[in-house]
């Protein structure tokens, strides 16, 4: 479906700044409104051309600056459609993934790779509190939204918790609420540490992208309500099909 083409804008070229700038601003604006709904095609370029009165470079240019925000993307032969909005969880909650992707709507399954008991490496038992070498917990899975994975997760805690996880079902359940609903411990907060890292051959195949893809990695060591630590995580993210959001007050 063709949006309708809106009277002749004057306001490109009447408004400071870029052209494509302000007719990039423009449309992305009717694409957050609604305007534009997901999978709807763009006017075309040479209508985009005749409604700002510019030339064909700089609708491109906006168009070009749309596709790499994810906001567009192009049918070859057939012109620029609305993207669907990526699903996201925010930073600013202590939630599981389930949890909050199921209040969007959203199909959730976890592939359960491993969950074994084993020595807690230095880095681990620092994060833990506990001796290097003590066993603990390490459960492996690959998180899918929507039939696609869309994250790869580490976690480590300990073994009296991991043994009553091991026979828990791990498919569509979040450790989060597994925790406090059924084993009584309430949770309290969560230190997170955010950097990005290239998918080695391993990491690729188990989030099928491309290897060397840049992948975002996230540190969260969850700490009960009386600030004891709970368990620590590795989260390797995709950032094509998902997204964290995070509002941050002056």
């Amino acid at each position: 479906m063709t949006i309708p083409i809106m009277p002749p804008n004057n306001s490109a070229q009447q408004a400071p700044g870029p052209l494509y700038a302000r007719i990039r601003d423009e449309l992305r604006a009717d694409i957050v409104d609604g305007t534009y709904q997901p999978h709807q095609r763009l006017p075309s370029e040479s209508d985009l051309i005749g409604r700002y009165g510019v030339s064909r470079i700089t609708v491109r240019q906006a168009l070009g600056e749309l596709e790499k925000e994810g906001l567009l993307f192009k049918v070859v032969g057939k012109g620029m459609f609305v993207s669907k909005p990526k699903p996201f969880q925010s930073l600013a909650r202590l939630q599981g993934f389930a949890e909050a992707m199921s209040q969007q709507g959203h199909e959730i399954y976890n592939r359960l790779i491993s969950l074994k008991f084993l020595p807690a490496s230095a880095k681990v038992a620092q994060q833990l509190g506990l001796e290097e070498g003590s066993l603990v917990t390490e459960l492996r899975r690959v998180r899918h939204l929507n039939r696609e994975p869309v994250s790869f997760d580490i976690t480590y805690l300990s073994v009296s918790i991991g043994e009553r996880l091991a026979k828990e079902d791990l498919t569509t359940r979040d450790l989060f609420l597994i925790q406090e609903n059924d084993y009584g411990i309430p949770l309290g907060y969560a230190d997170l540490t955010i950097d990005a890292v290239l998918a080695d051959a391993e990491l690729a195949g188990l989030l099928q992208v491309t290897e060397d893809s840049p992948i975002l990695r996230i540190e969260r060591l969850t700490h009960n309500s009386d600030g004891i630590p709970l368990d620590f995580e590795y989260l390797y993210c995709r950032a094509d099909n998902f997204q964290f959001r995070l509002r941050v007050a002056r």
